[in-house]
C-alpha cells in the first residue's frame, strides 16, 4: 500500500490528539521508499515503526520489546529519507 500525505495526515489524526509537526509528504515519500528498500508492500508499517515503535514482525523489528539490529537499520534508513526529502523542500 502506497502512502500519501493525506493518509498520514488521517492516520496521525486518528492515533493521537497531538500535532502533527512534520511533513507529511516527506513521512509519506520517506516511507514508501523504505517499503521499496526492504521489500514489503505496506508503508503504512514503516510510518508506524517510525512514529509509533510499532513492530513490523514480518521484518523482525524487534526482539522482546527491543529493536533488533535490522529494526534500528530500518528506522536510520526512514530518518536519512525523510531529511533528504525535507531539505529538498526548502
Amino acid at each position: 500500500m502506497k502512502l500519501t500525505a493525506k493518509k498520514v495526515k488521517e492516520y496521525m489524526a486518528w492515533r493521537t490528539d497531538e500535532e502533527l509537526k512534520h511533513c507529511p509528504n516527506c513521512i509519506a515519500a520517506a516511507c514508501n521508499d523504505a517499503s521499496r528498500r526492504f521489500g514489503h508492500d505496506n508503508a503504512k508499517d514503516f510510518m508506524k515503526l517510525l512514529c509509533f515503535n510499532d513492530p513490523i514482525l514480518e521484518l523482525m523489528t524487534h526482539n522482546y520489546g527491543f529493536h533488533t539490529a535490522n529494526g534500528r537499520n530500518i528506522i536510520e534508513t526512514i530518518k536519512e529519507y525523510y531529511y533528504e526529502y525535507e531539505n529538498l523542500e526548502l
